[in-house]
This record gives C-alpha cells, structure tokens and sequence, in this order.
C-alpha cells in the first residue's frame, strides 16, 4: 500500500502495488490501481485484459495503418476508417485461427455439436426420476403407487417454476420408456 499524492481537496490518494514475476525471463513488473478494495488476483486479470487492448491498438496502428491510412477530418470518415480496420484484424485473426489454432476443427466440430446436443436440466432431473422409479420398482415390497407418491412429495418440495417443467418433462419421459 502507497500513497501517490493528493486529490484536489489535498487528502491523500492511497493506492496499491501488486508485483508479478515472469517465470520465463525472471522479471518483475509492477502493476498499480487507487481501486484498494480489488485483491491482486482481480488486479492481474485487469491489466491482462487491458494489455490485450493494448496490444490490439498496436497491432492496428503499426501493421493496418489505423492512424496513417485516412486522411479524413469527419466524425463519418473517423469512424468508417477505423471500422476498416477493425474488420481487417477480424480476418486476419480469424484467418490465423483457422490455421493455426487446434480448438478448430471445422466441420467435424460442428458435427459433434449436433450428435451430442445437451439436456436441459429438467430433461436431465426427469431421466433421474425414472431410474429412480425403475430401481424402487425392482424391491418387492415397494408398489408402484408408493413410488409415484415418494416422487409427488419430492415435486412439491420444489419451486413453482421448477416443479411445472420437471412434472411436465418427467411425464413425458416416463410414458416414453
């Protein structure tokens, strides 16, 4: 904790310095906020985001002629340039990706993602019911009427909101096995 100066009202500014260590070439940078009540880890993540920006603006400027390119004094012709850009590093990030980066699979992904669509949760708490039922059902001295009242019980218990589409779905699901 530090004190950096004094705001306009001459009270001191208290600030906090959080220092983080490169592993790889072992130096230290310095990261500073006036936000005391962040702990360090949220300060890190922070400037993480903000030095992706950064980066971002860099890229821009030196290798997509952001601040060269347009000559434009408008307001319009500002932001049509910078609207350029943008989409030029949009495709050129996306064409990167592509090549590069391993989490894409092109159509194979895809297929996967509408092989293995995902349960909602009263579709997922509903298949549970059943085999809850199924299991009760196979004790001798358990009747199928006890074990439709067990799961009532457990059903009123709920939520209104949960209770309508659980009792839905698992009706549904029970009738179909």
């Amino acid at each position: 904790m530090v004190e950096i100066g004094e705001n306009d009202k001459d009270v001191p500014v208290p600030a906090k310095i959080v220092f983080v260590r490169d592993r790889r070439c072992k130096k230290w940078l310095a990261l500073l906020t006036t936000d005391i009540a962040l702990d360090d880890q949220e300060i890190i993540v922070a400037y993480k985001r903000r030095w992706d920006i950064e980066v971002f603006f860099k890229m821009a400027k030196s290798f997509l002629n952001l601040a060269k390119e347009c000559q434009g004094r408008s307001y319009d012709a500002l932001v049509a340039h910078t609207t350029v850009v943008c989409c030029r590093y949009t495709m050129l990030e996306l064409a990167r990706r592509m090549n590069k980066d391993a989490r894409t699979l092109g159509t194979l992904f895809y297929a996967c993602c509408e092989e293995l669509r995902q349960a909602t949760f009263a579709e997922a708490l509903a298949v549970l019911l059943v085999l809850l039922e199924q299991a009760l059902g196979t004790a001798t001295e358990i009747t199928r009427k006890l074990i439709h009242a067990l799961i009532d019980l457990f059903l009123e218990e709920l939520p209104p909101f949960y209770r309508t589409r659980l009792l839905f779905t698992w009706q549904n699901i029970a009738n179909y096995c």
